[in-house]
């Protein structure tokens, strides 16, 4: 089969300079046909992998170098493996997939066995065993079992529930991260550039590498220009790694690209790179507290300890009241009788008055504040990901509720990141038709030098279809699209013409990028730099007019071309300038070998301007209307770019950043060097009032989030590139952008908008006051609950000996307050009014003030009624006292099914607004009130309940109501905006100051 191939490489070896590339790609598929089937025997795979692992630089020069691993993949090192599913899959089989074994997701199981740790819930199942034992043995297998088994069946319930609330957010975690994981890779197969996912990577595939990238597989350097990769995740060394074809060809799978760019040839793949034997090693952590979660702990700690102490004034009560006779049985005979009693009925009392103390801390400990957390933080996840916000830490879900500022990005953001060339000006002549005919053949061969060769896009001509394709960045691909389309340029025979001798790439600091290039015909050497136009046009002297005369730059003329980039910057373009100057090849460099290595070599100074290129990036449609719904929220939206002052104040001014009454003076637009340069203090004072920066480096950004935090801010920032990694960082929510961002920008960033649109900013914002407020509700039900159960329990036992509320029931109680409680609050979704309040901030209490007015109101009317019905229920009703105790359980339940109406708005007194969307409450509303029926009317033994007449529930039922006008009423109570408890801080301040002079005065 090989010696075909060689024959087939013989015959076609002295066609190859005159094919096409349609002709090249049959040439390399009638190769694979033959070639491919046979790879394995070409190549020692495990030989391969050691040497890239490794970095074996003498092992790779016995394979033959990086040509001959490309020789021995079966590919081409320009036009890439055959784009055919069939050759990915056979690739598959041979070297394996680029995935890592990752350890297997926790099951059901383990999160039952996890509820079986609560210390209550163990000590309420010892209680079980207990009851059960000793009701069997008073009262026989047939009936005392009910007793302990009904605990058995409560605390069952309580477990399954939360078990399988915990599984179902493990899921939806496992499901988001799969998809984060799933990065877009550039690579060319039968030679067209294309997007693929990194798991559909493949050996003998060639990658495309740029700033920002992380490399997805172990591979080899092919060619490329300045890059620098960081390889710390993997040895720790923060050092920068030069890479080239020479002395350091590897790269390894991991690795972020921190400057040039390359292509490179992938060598292994998935659990033979040394990060897939990392990664599948690691266990991510998903039990990532949030800052709410940790204030709810503090919250949840402190209601259990009241609740202990409730607990065990309830127990020394009933242990008290039993031991001194004034307990009697259902026979009405006293229950302890000294040593007449057996020791069996003590234990048995003694176990049933234990199981009542600790049915009071399970009720106290509200177990469902952090599970309420975790139900809403998974529940928008999931929404956000359909409203294209992808959550990478939970965190920022509440996090972004409480942003007070937005500092965004312009390009891609909140325009649509379409470039497109709409205005050119050559020296300062505007040249707008026939572009390769007005402009003189010297001078246009300059341009396909400055456009072709300094970029890091490229051109394709398909097969099929007569307009090429072109890849890179938006404006890469504008200028491209603009060259050879309107200016005749032919980038393949540019490249053939010409080779390159060194490259400077762009980043956000230099915002320009420099090539040297030299004529394969003669010795001359032709320097070009592109990038924004006043800074390229300080860089010259002289500049170009359409029929090739060079022209000096006197003041004069500079004062023009700099008008000239200004009327068109507050045109809403982009402006990027070309420069050119044509040296000796001594003369490429400035410096010695360290200032070469140090890419700091093509010459700056003494250049000739060709011309100046305006791009248009139309706004973003409903950009002005979320920037306006953001600012109406009391969120401060701030535009941080890289273009030019005008630029900026152009697209700020349309997208309603900048209002009508801004003036020039107003300390509102500033430059990135100006906020720098200010004085510390001066910097604090005026960071407030800037609304946009232009001229902005990654520095200027990270400084302005440093700025507004101290000022006490909670500040988001959108970013895209590798260097604003530090502000993503710094900032309380960082928000990366998922079609232009890098992955390093993505890796620092709190949450992924997916499609680069600032409306998508304004809805996580939206969603992130929904997930705060949604907790709030539930923390207002939560708490009526335990304070009502509490005080009823605690009074009705030490006043009568006993506990209205079994422990059966109060686990009932637990189960539909805790779980299905959370789940019904934690899902309503963002409203409008949502965006009418403004921000919590960093200080804001968790429970305001009108929390406290609507909790205190609803736990007093159920404490009393339920107290009324305890103490004069039976003369009240006129039932006898086992009716009696099923009504004080069937109207608390009630009440809390009602009440439930009410916690879903703290402050609007129409409770039912928007109700028919959320269809889960009503779902859980109606289950709860049929389980409830059950538990009263057919589970009478397993409840200790009676059946209740029609009129008797509708007495319950008409108690409970009673809830819903208590709370349009108590709504109507103007509450201080001051937190309640700061006014115990303020008399403890002042307690503090009269203390102080007492104390003087001592001898």
């Amino acid at each position: 089969m090989l010696s075909l191939a060689d024959k087939i490489i013989s015959q076609r070896a002295t066609q190859l300079p005159s094919m096409t590339s349609q002709q090249f790609d049959h040439y390399v598929a009638e190769f694979d046909h033959y070639a491919a089937l046979d790879i394995e025997h070409k190549i020692n795979q495990k030989r391969l992998v050691k040497t890239v692992k490794e970095k074996d630089l003498a092992s790779l020069n016995h394979l033959g170098g990086v040509d001959g691993v490309v020789d021995a993949l079966c590919t081409n090192s320009e036009h890439g493996i055959r784009d055919d599913e069939q050759e990915v899959i056979k690739r598959q089989e041979m070297f394996g997939f680029n995935k890592y074994h990752k350890p297997p997701p926790k099951g059901l199981l383990y999160f039952v066995l996890e509820a079986f740790k609560d210390t209550t819930i163990l000590i309420l199942l010892v209680c079980a065993a207990l009851s059960l034992g000793f009701g069997i043995k008073e009262h026989g297998a047939e009936e005392g079992w009910y007793e302990g088994g009904s605990i058995f069946v409560a605390v069952f319930l309580v477990i399954v529930v939360s078990a399988l609330s915990n599984f179902r957010q493990e899921t939806q975690f496992d499901k988001l991260s799969k998809i984060s994981n799933n990065i877009k890779v550039e690579v060319v197969r039968s030679g067209r550039r294309q997007q693929i996912s990194i798991f559909d990577l493949v050996a003998g595939d060639v990658v495309f590498l740029k700033i920002g990238d992380q490399i997805p597989a172990d591979g080899l350097f092919l060619d490329g220009h300045s890059l620098q990769v960081d390889e710390s995740s993997m040895t720790g060394e923060s050092d920068h790694v030069e890479v080239d074809a020479c002395r350091n060809p590897f790269l390894s799978s991991g690795s972020k690209v921190v400057d040039g760019y390359a292509r490179m040839l992938v060598a292994s793949v998935g659990m033979d790179t040394a990060w897939g034997e990392m990664m599948s090693s690691i266990t991510s952590d998903k039990n990532e507290r949030t800052p709410l979660q940790a204030r709810l702990d503090k919250l949840t700690s402190s209601i259990g300890k009241v609740g202990l102490v409730v607990a065990f004034l309830v127990l020394a009560v009933l242990l008290i009241r039993y031991f001194t006779g004034n307990t009697k049985d259902d026979n009405g005979q006293t229950e302890y009788r000294g040593s007449e009693t057996d020791v069996d009925d003590i234990l048995n009392a003694v176990v049933r008055i234990v199981a009542a103390a600790v049915t009071i801390v399970v009720v106290a400990i509200p177990e469902g504040l952090p599970l309420a957390v975790t139900l809403t933080l998974a529940y928008s996840m999931k929404r956000m990901m359909a409203d294209q916000a992808m959550v990478r830490k939970l965190s920022a879900c509440e996090t972004m509720g409480s942003a007070t500022i937005i500092c965004t990005d312009k390009t891609g953001t909140l325009t649509l990141n379409q470039m497109k060339v709409t205005q050119f000006w050559l020296g300062q002549e505007s040249v707008e038709e026939d572009l390769a005919k007005k402009i003189a053949p010297s001078v246009l061969e300059l341009f396909y030098q400055g456009v072709g060769l300094n970029t890091t896009g490229s051109v394709c001509k398909p097969v099929s279809g007569s307009l090429p394709e072109f890849s890179g960045s938006p404006t890469e691909k504008a200028i491209l699209s603009w060259a050879v389309l309107g200016l005749g340029m032919n980038i393949e025979k540019l490249k053939q013409q010409y080779s390159i001798l060194h490259v400077e790439t762009f980043n956000s600091e230099k915002k320009r990028s420099g090539v040297s290039v030299q004529r394969k015909a003669d010795e001359m050497v032709h320097i070009h730099w592109k990038g924004a136009a006043e800074m390229i046009v300080a860089m010259c002297s002289q500049y170009y007019e359409s029929n090739g005369i060079i022209r000096s730059m006197n003041e004069d003329g500079r004062d023009r071309i700099e008008t000239i980039i200004q009327s068109m910057a507050a045109s809403s373009l982009r402006c990027i300038a070309f420069a050119h100057k044509k040296v000796l090849k001594g003369e490429t460099e400035d410096g010695d070998d360290q200032s070469r290595k140090t890419n700091r070599g093509i010459k700056e100074d003494g250049l000739t301007l060709l011309g100046i290129v305006g791009l248009k990036d139309p706004c973003r449609p409903g950009v002005k209307k979320a920037v306006q719904a953001c600012q109406s929220a009391g969120v401060s939206i701030k535009m941080i770019t890289g273009d030019n002052i005008f630029t900026a104040k152009a697209i700020a001014t349309e997208c309603g950043i900048l209002g009508p009454d801004y003036h020039q003076g107003s300390g509102e637009v500033v430059e990135g060097i100006e906020f720098r340069n200010y004085a510390p203090d001066e910097r604090m004072e005026k960071v407030e009032k800037i609304r946009v920066m232009a001229r902005s480096s990654p520095f200027d950004k990270l400084l302005m989030v440093q700025c507004l935090k101290q000022k006490g801010h909670v500040v988001a920032v959108t970013g895209d590139g590798t260097n604003d990694a530090p502000a993503l960082k710094e900032a309380d929510i960082g928000l990366s952008m998922g079609i232009q961002g890098t992955e390093v920008a993505k890796e620092s960033s709190d949450i992924v908008i997916l499609d680069d649109n600032f409306s998508s900013v304004a809805t996580v914002l939206r969603w992130g006051r929904c997930v705060y407020n949604n907790i709030q509700k539930f923390i207002q039900f939560q708490l009526t609950v335990n304070v009502a159960a509490l005080v009823i329990n605690f009074i009705a036992a030490v006043s009568a000996g006993e506990v209205p509320l079994t422990t059966v029931q109060l686990l009932w109680v637990n189960l539909i307050m805790d779980t299905l409680g959370a789940l019904a609050l934690a899902t309503d979704r963002p409203t409008n009014e949502l965006m009418e309040k403004p921000p919590v901030g960093r200080t804001e209490p968790l429970i305001t003030n009108i929390m406290w007015r609507n909790l205190l109101a609803q736990a007093l009317y159920q404490i009393a009624i339920l107290l009324i019905l305890q103490f004069r229920g039976e003369s009240i009703v006129n039932v006898p006292e086992t009716v009696k105790d099923t009504l004080i359980f069937n109207t608390f339940v009630l009440c809390q099914v009602f009440n439930e109406f009410n916690a879903r708005k703290l402050e609007k007194q129409n409770v039912f607004e928007g109700i028919l969307k959320n269809r889960l409450f009503l779902g859980i509303i109606g289950v709860t009130i049929v389980l409830q029926v059950v538990m009263v009317e057919f589970l009478k033994k397993f409840a200790d309940t009676e059946q209740l007449k029609l009129w008797q529930w509708g007495v319950c039922i008409l108690l409970a109501a009673f809830s819903w006008p208590i709370a349009w009423f108590v709504k109507l109570i103007p509450v201080s905006n001051t937190p309640f408890f700061s006014y115990l801080k303020r008399l403890r301040i002042i307690y503090t100051i009269v203390k102080r002079p007492i104390n003087h005065q001592k001898p």
